[in-house]
């Protein structure tokens, strides 16, 4: 099986995971809790988690699919996920084959194949490990270029350095192979183009304020990114006032956009 040090994962081996998978967990699981709510799932569905985590999202689907359903947990790094009952497996979506317990009734991935050159050979396959009616679920994250808008600010200083800070994350995962834009302009096509039906794509965006979890977030990244961002002009005084931003009450901007891509696939005739 491949390991988290053979990726190009822009966060392979960073520091503090465990605070940055609770940061995402406040910010996104609602928003994926309510778009797995409208799938209909069964109980005793046969469900697979990609990219678990710290499980959370697993949890859930053991609480839907009840005692007579099934769920197959995996990420590369299986060390903090969390959910009792589901069956946990290191695998990498890119090149090992779909886990036993298949076909799977839902499959969901957030936040893992914008981040996979391979996305869409990927994308296929998953859509091969579905059981015919079941549903794909994915999820991911876009921003342009321009980094994440910022809406109140202590000083027009603080703004431009965020800005300048955002930007330079998104240019740190493209040139990771992530395309920080997928979730918004390729993942509905590629499951059209797939023969799934009843594709449909929610974008969800929030605001965030300085202190909140979606500012901790920024924060972790200056540490986690901060070698490639040094290259990229900052400094160390440069992210500590990033991280001051971040912490400020009086700072807002909007969050990562979530776009909840789900696609049938269709029965059997």
């Amino acid at each position: 099986m491949s390991t988290a040090s053979e990726t190009r994962y822009a966060f392979s081996g960073a520091v503090e995971v465990d605070d940055q998978l609770d940061a995402l967990e406040t910010m996104l699981d609602p928003g994926t809790v309510e778009c797995i709510g409208r799938l209909g799932m069964r109980a005793g569905a046969r469900c697979w988690e990609i990219g678990a985590g710290a499980g959370s999202i697993a949890r859930h689907l053991l609480k839907l699919a009840g005692p007579g359903g099934r769920v197959v947990a995996t990420d590369l790094d299986t060390s903090r996920i969390a959910a009792p009952g589901a069956q946990i497996l290191q695998h990498d979506v890119r090149w090992d084959p779909a886990p036993d317990g298949g076909p799977f009734d839902v499959i969901h991935a957030r936040w893992v194949l914008m981040h996979l050159p391979e996305r869409r050979r990927v994308l296929g396959e998953l859509v091969n490990a579905l059981t015919p009616g079941g549903w794909l679920v994915i999820e991911e994250s876009t921003v342009t270029p321009d980094g994440l808008p910022v809406l109140t600010s202590s000083s027009p200083a603080d703004a431009q350095l965020f800005q300048r800070f955002s930007r330079a994350v998104v240019r740190i995962l493209a040139d990771a192979g992530a395309d920080p834009q997928w979730g918004a302009r390729g993942v509905h096509a590629a499951m059209t183009e797939s023969s799934l039906e009843d594709v449909h794509s929610v974008h969800r965006t929030d605001s965030w304020t300085g202190g909140g979890p979606g500012s901790h977030l920024h924060d972790i990244h200056t540490r986690q990114l901060r070698a490639p961002l040094l290259t990229r002009g900052f400094t160390d005084s440069g992210l500590a006032r990033v991280r001051h931003i971040a912490a400020d009450p009086g700072f807002s901007a909007m969050w990562y956009p979530l776009v909840s891509t789900c696609g049938r696939k269709p029965a059997k005739a």
